[in-house]
């Protein structure tokens, strides 16, 4: 599996937890908005959008209409009948004329939000398949209540009435003969759309659409055989296919202009081209030429050529991610969903995260690991603080605080990456939990909360500077291991990896010298909040009786119950019960460092010599299982506090003003749009790939 340089919003929960320094102060701005099932829909702001040019503005415009438009991709990449079943339910949405306060409408209604939150059927984080509380025969009745008029996608009927046949029979046969009856309420069919089990076939048993008829041994097998060990500067094999078997045959459909999702590259190239002449320089205009060569000819050389020019392009104030890019939806890692952010720099933020680039190879020199791992020579390490002014596919709306790329070792090697940190996200965040009642419940003490209060924020956004800036930049592989080494288990790793070096370094007395924490005992309020979330809190998202099975929480449960059973002899950590209730107690700091430097050093081991059983054996021992009574326990307590432990984003509106001529004179961005217009809207926007993508 190819390492992954996302960061999900691990710091939300606890971020969620109290009363934050951010959130002091008064703010019209309206950042919480509606909650339904276990979630919380959150408006971040985009400051300081009126101060920028209007070619910068324009800019933005087209990038954010480019950023929407592989929206359907990702649903298509999440599970082949997702658009036909989003199309479905959207029809009944839009015309359904039963009573609408129904138990089983607003079970329906309910069904169909979380499933444009999670962009398909499945939960966005647990992977698991909703559970309908609707009957199948409600969902019949509802839909043959549309006319068929109604019935048609991209400007095309794809069911028509057929004279002699009722119509209700007609909608019961499309359901039956696409499969979706089963698909959507029979519980064994597509019952994860990641599976990431141990002694699984992992690709039979995930529902995500990148593989047909092939087992895992047969695509692990496909990718081997492509690669040469002794080429230095390897691609990404199969980042950009879905690995199907047709008539016996192995064969990958590639996703260009040309080929598969075509229609939709077609539109979002149109967007770049247009953006092009805005772009600040010749430098970032041959950044978007380079993408959507890339987007025709599907050629992996290329996307590393763009690679490589989008992480040295960084002086432009705007700049973009948008692409095939992560691989968390692939149960091997190799295959990348598509996603897209634009954003612009906040200059005064980026003052501490230039900070950290300037230092690299000072961190990289005084890292804990084996001489034998790090680079003798760090280089193109820039990272920056944004305001994010539009999300899209895999970044909407659950969307990462911060972001590392490219994904490539050797182009990370030889050419350095780009990191940056979402500071209105993050803001965005702090500013909805004010007041949410979950550090007294769960931190130990007041004077542990009074220390999370008064340096939680600053060591937050530092630990995340550390992990995206340095922390993946960090390490380097030995001469002659592959890059998907680790294969199921590649991603916890590199996440584990990052998050050590940022937990080790927030403490360092380095820190305080160049400015970035008030004094001494700030690293504690992130060392308690981590332990607490690794052990602990993190729970809440997942169902009783499960698995940890997504890689970030995976990489925080090993972290933490590592460290809590490595510690129990000097008794660093310990987990207390008080008035029935299970809390954490650090009572050791500078030796919970020392954990951590100790669990850096061999997680960077294993990923330099690409080491998989010694992957397989931390992860399985320390981030799959949990105890259920504990689990029992802090799910009772957080239902108590009637908080979502998920969250995610209603983007802003950009709407072009324009001249007799069609220029556009100005750009303005509003903030007004609920969620389902948000979701209705896109559909008919941005619809751009037929319901069955073969």
């Amino acid at each position: 599996m190819k390492t992954i340089y996302r960061m999900m919003a691990m710091t939300t929960l606890m971020a969620a937890s109290l009363t934050s320094a951010k959130a002091q102060t008064d703010h019209a701005f309206p950042y919480s908005d509606e909650r339904f099932a276990d979630l919380q829909m959150l408006r971040y702001e985009v400051k300081d959008f009126d101060k920028l040019t209007l070619r910068q503005k324009t800019f933005i415009f087209y990038l954010q209409e480019a950023a929407q438009l592989g929206r359907d991709i990702l649903y298509d990449q999440n599970g082949k009948y997702n658009l036909r079943i989003r199309k479905a339910f959207e029809l009944i949405y839009e015309h359904y004329a039963g009573d609408r306060t129904d138990s089983q409408y607003l079970a329906f209604e309910e069904y169909l939000k979380r499933m444009w939150f999670s962009n398909g059927i499945h939960h966005h984080y647990g992977c698991e398949k909703f559970v309908p509380a609707f009957t199948r025969e409600w969902l019949l009745d509802a839909l043959a209540s549309v006319p068929s008029k109604h019935f048609t996608h991209l400007g095309q009927p794809f069911l028509t009435e057929t004279a002699g046949t009722p119509w209700r029979q007609t909608v019961d046969g499309w359901l039956a003969d696409n499969n979706l009856y089963e698909v959507i309420f029979n519980p064994d069919v597509l019952a994860k759309r990641v599976n990431l089990a141990s002694g699984q076939d992992l690709v039979l048993t995930s529902a995500s659409n990148y593989y047909d008829g092939v087992t895992q041994q047969e695509a692990e097998d496909f990718y081997m055989a492509m690669k040469d060990p002794s080429d230095p500067h390897p691609v990404m094999y199969g980042m950009n296919s879905r690995l199907v078997k047709r008539d016996g045959k192995i064969q990958e459909l590639r996703w260009t202009t040309d080929g598969l999702y075509g229609a939709a590259l077609r539109r979002i190239v149109e967007k770049l081209e247009q953006a092009l002449p805005y772009a600040d320089d010749k430098e970032q205009q041959a950044v978007i030429e380079k993408l959507i060569e890339f987007y025709r000819t599907g050629d992996l050389h290329t996307f590393d050529d763009y690679t490589i020019l989008w992480a040295g392009n960084t002086e432009p104030l705007v700049d973009f991610v948008n692409g095939f890019t992560e691989c968390y939806g692939d149960p091997l890692g190799l295959k990348c969903s598509w996603e897209s952010i634009v954003n612009f720099k906040d200059l005064e933020a980026t003052k501490r995260t230039e900070t950290l680039s300037r230092n690299a190879q000072w961190f990289e020199d005084n890292s804990p690991v084996d001489n034998r791992f790090k680079k003798s020579e760090v280089k193109g390490i820039s990272a920056k603080v944004i305001t994010a002014a539009m999300l899209g596919g895999d970044l909407y709306p659950s969307t990462a605080i911060g972001i590392n790329l490219p994904n490539s070792d050797w182009v990370r090697k030889e050419h350095g990456s780009k990191s940056v940190t979402i500071g209105n996200l993050t803001e965005a965040y702090n500013m909805a939990a004010k007041g949410s009642g979950f550090g007294k419940e769960f931190v130990i003490s007041q004077e542990m909360r009074d220390l999370i209060d008064k340096y939680g924020d600053v060591t937050d956004d530092l630990h995340t500077d550390l992990h995206e800036c340095l922390g993946h930049g960090s390490g380097r592989l030995l001469d002659g291991v592959d890059s998907d080494s680790l294969k199921a288990y590649g991603s916890t790793i590199e996440e584990a990896r990052a998050d050590l070096f940022g937990l080790y370094y927030v403490a360092d007395p380095k820190m305080q010298e160049l400015g970035l924490v008030p004094d001494a005992e700030a690293y504690k309020a992130q060392y308690y909040t981590y332990m607490q979330n690794g052990l602990l809190t993190q729970l809440v998202r997942i169902q009783l009786g499960n698995d940890i099975e997504e890689a970030h929480m995976r990489n925080r449960a090993l972290i933490a119950h590592w460290c809590y059973e490595q510690g129990k002899a000097d008794n660093v950590v310990e987990l207390v019960r008080r008035d029935g209730k299970t809390y954490v107690q650090v009572n050791d700091f500078a030796k919970l460092r020392t954990l951590f430097g100790r669990l850096l050093a061999e997680i960077q081991r294993v990923k330099s010599e690409g080491d998989y059983a010694g992957a397989q054996a931390l992860v399985e021992t320390y981030g799959v299982k949990i105890d259920p009574e504990l689990h029992r326990e802090i799910l009772d307590r957080y239902t108590k506090l009637n908080l979502a432990p998920y969250k995610g984003f209603i983007n802003p509106v950009y709407t072009a003003q324009r001249d007799a001529d069609g220029n556009i004179t100005d750009v303005v961005v509003t903030y007004g749009e609920s969620y389902a217009g948000q979701m209705m809207r896109y559909s008919r926007e941005n619809a751009t790939l037929p319901l069955v993508n073969e």
